[in-house]
């Protein structure tokens, strides 16, 4: 018969057993949920930088590898793939070859989209647009972009960039993460989690969204474009909205004012710093900075996006009217002015993200309304930029994630046709930040389907932006799952060629 005292601890060893498994399961589905509970998140240390040069607020990367040329970058995505051929990549010999079947020597049995795989006929299609040279460099530009046309020797255009992407997810997830697959972080969660903030009252990463006059259609741009991947959430891009409240749930709620806010945060914090101390997991330390921030940001931003502050000389520049609208462009060129006033105030990545670029269908009309969207705000922004001495350390750039075939998807008509997906060459143009201004960089054989000098990929040019930025592209990384991340994976090499 067991004493009372064997049935204590008999008890006491079922409890410690029963506790230990259910420990091991806990364990188990802390480490499924989140992953960073059980890793460390370190960023491989950085070579010493030039006296001074050192990143922001909250920066992984204690000092930079290189002397930043930029300090920040306003990267203007044109969602949906533009037409190099239309815009940039000008070919005089394609009016001779129009109507004609695109050569299987030039094709080279590459992979095509499932939309036009089924054609029996592909033929070639010379743009219906008129093309001039200008600037220094002698630069060809097409008449659907008169005011881009202006700052040609102020920019620098890559007619060489490539992807092995064809279509549209893939391809943008591959643009701006680094990888076809979803999540990992966005170039912009990169350099926030890498070179930290400049301002403690906005974000150090902002995006903005505006839908063009082209497709209406177009692809839909997922969240996770400007996400932070697996490092922590406080990286991820805000998005600023075009019309109400800028940011959702920011201003205070009726019947709470500023001070019951500030109570209601100290509380808030207090609880969420003894969860932390109490379970380790470092993203409620992101949830407390995240209230922070929101509070912060409820001074900081309507001052950010109060436009009257502008000269009427200023909003003429970017097409908009005394209350800072555009008719018919979606909210981008007020998107682009509120770029630069951010640039002003040290956020660090903006991005502006304009639907409609994709023409399968009815692209000269189509074009032209995209074209007529973004043309004078994106030259303006960077005149803008140039005038307030801000393009030489901002780094901007334009285009999206492919271009388009030669040849014509469905019917070619006298006037009207469409493309279809190519990644095999497209066009991109930089400014600012380190770049070398009025280059043209790559080309492309007559046919604008494959690059014959000077090819850019997607990581190459990942890599050249990290570099204006002064962060060696193989030195950011994130350890996640037994190995370091980076943006670039295992590939991409800086084109020199472009900086200044």
């Amino acid at each position: 018969m067991l004493s009372d005292t064997n049935i204590s601890t008999l008890l006491t060893r079922r409890q410690l057993f029963g506790r230990t498994s259910a420990g091991i399961g806990t364990a188990a589905l802390a480490s499924l949920l989140n992953p960073a509970l059980l890793s460390a998140a370190t960023a491989t240390p950085a070579s010493p930088a030039a006296p001074g040069v050192s990143p922001g607020v909250g920066a992984a990367l204690k000092a930079l590898q290189f002397a930043p040329k930029a300090k920040r970058v306003i990267y203007l995505v044109m969602s949906g793939g533009p037409s190099h051929i239309d815009l940039f990549d000008y070919k005089p010999s394609l009016r001779k070859i129009h109507g004609t079947e695109l050569p299987e020597a030039i094709r080279q049995g590459q992979r095509l989209t499932g939309m036009t795989s089924g054609q029996k006929s592909f033929p070639c299609v010379a743009p219906m647009f008129d093309f001039k040279q200008y600037g220094k460099s002698g630069a060809w530009v097409s008449e659907l972009l008169p005011h881009t046309s202006q700052i040609v020797d102020d920019i620098a255009i890559v007619k060489s960039m490539h992807t092995e992407a064809i279509n549209h997810d893939p391809a943008i997830t591959f643009l701006q993460t680094g990888s076809q697959q979803p999540g990992r972080p966005s170039l912009g969660a990169w350099l926030s989690y890498g070179l930290g903030s400049a301002n403690e009252n906005l974000p150090a990463f902002v995006v903005m969204i505006s839908q063009g006059s082209g497709n209406k259609t177009d692809q839909p741009i997922f969240s996770r474009l400007w996400g932070s991947g697996f490092v922590p959430s406080q990286h991820q891009g805000v998005r600023l909205r075009t019309g109400g409240d800028p940011v959702l749930y920011l201003s205070n709620p009726a019947g709470i004012d500023g001070e019951s806010r500030r109570t209601m945060l100290d509380a808030s914090a207090q609880l969420n710093k003894m969860a932390a101390d109490a379970f380790g997991d470092p993203e409620i330390n992101t949830r407390i900075a995240q209230y922070e921030m929101a509070f912060r940001m409820q001074a900081s931003v309507p001052d950010l996006t109060d436009l009257k502050q502008e000269s009427k000389a200023t909003l003429d520049m970017y097409g908009l009217d005394a209350d800072g609208n555009h008719p018919t462009d979606g909210g981008y060129a007020r998107n682009c002015l509120l770029a630069r006033r951010m640039a002003e105030r040290g956020v660090r990545f903006v991005q502006l993200m304009h639907r409609g670029w994709d023409q399968h269908s009815s692209l000269p009309k189509q074009i032209r309304g995209q074209c007529k969207d973004v043309d004078q705000p994106s030259a303006a922004l960077i005149k803008d930029l140039k005038n307030r001495g801000l393009l030489e350390d901002t780094l901007v750039i334009w285009g999206g994630e492919f271009g388009r075939t030669i040849y014509s998807q469905g019917t070619l008509s006298k006037d009207n046709h469409g493309r279809d997906h190519h990644g095999r060459c497209f066009t991109m143009w930089m400014a600012g930040g380190g770049i070398k201004p009025g280059l043209v960089y790559g080309e492309t054989d007559d046919y604008s389907y494959n690059i014959v000098k000077d090819p850019v990929h997607i990581h190459d040019f990942n890599a050249t932006v990290l570099r204006c930025l002064g962060i060696d592209h193989e030195q950011l990384t994130y350890r996640f799952q037994g190995r370091n991340f980076r943006l670039t994976d295992v590939h991409g090499n800086v084109v020199k060629a472009l900086l200044a």
